[in-house]
C-alpha cells in the first residue's frame, strides 16, 4: 500500500468549540474530514498556551516512528499562539527528509470563514509532496509555506498572521507547494535527555538587570536592543550570571553584531563577558534551542554558530 501522511493533534482553537468562550473538545478525526490520510491520533487536546516540551517530545517520538514505519510526511495540529517555537523545536529535532509540518488555525470552527480545513489541507498536501523533502520542518497557513527558522506570528488574531522575515518557502497552489528557494536542512541535535527550566528576559530602558541575579536555572536568554545591547546594569549580571547567558535582539528581525560596538552593554562588550550571541535566531527560537541544546549536552556556543548564522 502506498505510504501516506500521518496526523497527529494537539489541540489550539482548531480543535475549539462552545459558546461564552471556546475551548479545546475536538480530537484528530474530527478535523480531517475527507483527507487522504494514513494514521490519525490525538496527542492532547489543550490550548497552544499550555504546551510543553515533555508533550512535544511524546508528539516527536510518534512522529519520528511514523516516518520510520513508512510515513511520507506527518502533520502537527495545534494553537497557533506557540506554532513558530513548535515548528522551530521539531526543525532542531528532525533527523528525516520527509517533513514534519505544523499547522493550526487562527479563526474557530463556530466562525464564518474558518480557516483550519483549508490550513489542514494544505499542510497534508505539503508533507506528502516530493518538493517538500529535505526541508527539517514547515509550518503551513494561509496557503503559505514557512521555513520554521524565521517564521513569527506577527498579529494576533488574523488569518494572515504568520510571516518570514526573508518571505515564506513557498506557497500552496492549486493543491500542491510550489517552492522558492532549494532545500536545506541541519543535522538534528541529539534528543535531549531533559528540558530544563530556560526563561527569557526583554531587556528595557532602565533595566538594572537584577532579575538575572534571582534566577536559578541553567541557562538564560536576553532579548536586547537594537543589534544585541543592553544597559550597564545588564551587562554586569550577564557577568555574574552562573549559567550561559544567549543574546538575541527584541526588534523581530535582524542579526545580532559581533564587533561593531564598543560601549558598555555592545555586542563586542557581552561577547567579552562570556554571552552567546544568537545571530538571526529571534528570542523565542534561542529559547527553544538553549533547552534542547542544555538537554542534549552539547557546546553551546557551537550550536548558536551553526544555527545562528545564515546558510
Amino acid at each position: 500500500m502506498e505510504s501516506r501522511v500521518a496526523v497527529a493533534s494537539l489541540g489550539g482553537t482548531i480543535t475549539m468549540t462552545g459558546s461564552g468562550g471556546v475551548a479545546p473538545t475536538l480530537g484528530a478525526q474530527d478535523l480531517v474530514g475527507g483527507l487522504d490520510v494514513g494514521e490519525i491520533v490525538t496527542l492532547a487536546t489543550i490550548p497552544g498556551a499550555s504546551l510543553t516540551f515533555e508533550t512535544l517530545l511524546e508528539a516527536f517520538d510518534w512522529a519520528d516512528r511514523q516516518v520510520r514505519e513508512g510515513a511520507r510526511g506527518v502533520v502537527i495540529i495545534q494553537g497557533t499562539d506557540t506554532l513558530e517555537e513548535t515548528a522551530y523545536f521539531f526543525d532542531c529535532l528532525w533527523p528525516h527528509e520527509e517533513p514534519v509540518v505544523v499547522t493550526g488555525a487562527m479563526r474557530h470552527p463556530g466562525l464564518p470563514g474558518a480557516d483550519g480545513p483549508a490550513n489542514l489541507a494544505a499542510a497534508v498536501s505539503v508533507a506528502g509532496a516530493q518538493n517538500s523533502r529535505g526541508r527539517g520542518a514547515l509550518l503551513v497557513i494561509n496557503d503559505s509555506v514557512h521555513a520554521a527558522r524565521w517564521v513569527r506570528k506577527a498579529h494576533s488574531s488574523l488569518p494572515n498572521a504568520f510571516e518570514s522575515f526573508p518571505g515564506p518557502l513557498g506557497l500552496c497552489v492549486e493543491g500542491a507547494p510550489q517552492y522558492f528557494h532549494p532545500a536545506h536542512q541541519l543535522p538534528a541535535l541529539p534528543r535531549p535527555l531533559d528540558v530544563p527550566t530556560v526563561p527569557l528576559i526583554e531587556a528595557t530602558l532602565d533595566d538594572d538587570g537584577s532579575i538575572l541575579d534571582w534566577l536559578n536555572v541553567r541557562g538564560a536568554v536576553v532579548a536586547a536592543t537594537g543589534v544585541g545591547h543592553v544597559s550597564v546594569g545588564m551587562a554586569e549580571a550577564i557577568s555574574r550570571a552562573q549559567f550561559p547567558v544567549v543574546v538575541a535582539t527584541r526588534t523581530g528581525a535582524g542579526t545580532t553584531f559581533r564587533n561593531t560596538y564598543g560601549f558598555v552593554g555592545s555586542e563586542s562588550d557581552l561577547i567579552k563577558r562570556g554571552a552567546v550571541m544568537a545571530g538571526w535566531l529571534c528570542a523565542r527560537k534561542a529559547r527553544v534551542l538553549l533547552r534542547l541544546a542544555i538537554g542534549a549536552m552539547q557546546p553551546i556556543e557551537d550550536v548558536f554558530a551553526v544555527r545562528g548564522g545564515v546558510f
